[in-house]
């Protein structure tokens, strides 16, 4: 048994001695899971700026942000800078940390009072009271799309949901970020691994 247990664990290091040589393929593929999620974001916020500094600095249904023209500027030249350094993993490290920030204040003034689901089913865990009264909302439109529409066709590539607009998305984001401020851009896969080795 104690020889067993030794192999086993000799296997288990030489294994792990291997994929060192493939972590740069896990930060690979948080970066490249991330880049269309900010481009999209940057690229809408900068196509509807000017809503976008009225949102922020709205405090009668918007968030009432101090500064929201100078925080608009931020978020989006954020997102949109992350979205390319992250797409060739330049400075990886630097960049998640404003992309980070904008996630947790994301949490913060938008998302926490909704809860943790993003997407609203009363028989996942964290279903709050706004996401158990979906259900009757939800059933209510399906009826009405049942009569009145073709529900056939507008259901064919997935079924109807309501949006609950919880942390859920936003925290997932926030936790791959932290794996790339941990990893950095990741080996053979980035720039960042490229300039390190030339300079070292």
């Amino acid at each position: 048994m104690k020889n067993f247990i030794y192999g086993l664990s000799q296997y288990y290091q030489k294994l792990g001695k291997t994929l060192q040589h493939a972590d740069g393929i896990a930060a690979l593929a948080l970066r490249l899971y991330l880049v269309p999620i900010f481009w999209m974001a940057g690229t809408n916020k900068l196509i509807h700026f000017n809503d976008i500094v009225e949102w922020f600095g709205n405090s009668d249904g918007g968030l009432g942000l101090p500064f929201p023209y100078l925080m608009a500027l931020l978020v989006t030249t954020a997102e949109l800078a992350g979205a390319i350094l992250l797409t060739f993993g330049l400075f990886t490290r630097l960049i998640s940390i404003p992309l980070m920030i904008t996630m947790l204040v994301a949490i913060f003034t938008v998302h926490i009072p909704n809860g943790w689901q993003a997407i609203a089913d009363p028989n996942a865990p964290f279903a709050n009271m706004q996401v158990l009264a979906s259900a009757e909302k939800l059933e209510k439109a399906r009826g009405i799309l049942q009569t009145y529409g073709n529900y056939d066709w507008l259901t064919s590539s997935g079924s109807f949901v309501i949006l609950n607009n919880g942390v859920e998305f936003a925290v997932t984001y926030l936790v791959m970020l932290l794996a790339l401020l941990v990893l950095g851009g990741g080996r053979y896969f980035s720039l960042d691994y490229w300039i390190k080795k030339k300079l070292l």
